[in-house]
């Protein structure tokens, strides 16, 4: 059995008042830029690392 089972009309009401005033507003209704995260994966990956080779028996940048 729900809750909603066990309210009258008027408390349903009233739930249902604070369930739309605690949600999140809208993307539409937010004011000024939403500001994302940039990441370089690349970085955090470690694919952008240097890679190095053996030439006549030292270290040699790629």
């Amino acid at each position: 059995m729900k809750l909603a089972d066990h309210l009258n009309h008027e408390e349903r009401k009233h739930m249902e008042k604070l369930r739309e005033r605690n949600k999140p507003p809208s993307k539409k209704k937010r004011k000024g830029k939403v500001k994302e995260e940039k990441v370089n994966w690349h970085d955090i990956m470690g694919t952008n690392r240097d890679t190095f080779k053996r030439v006549g028996g030292r270290l040699r940048r790629k």
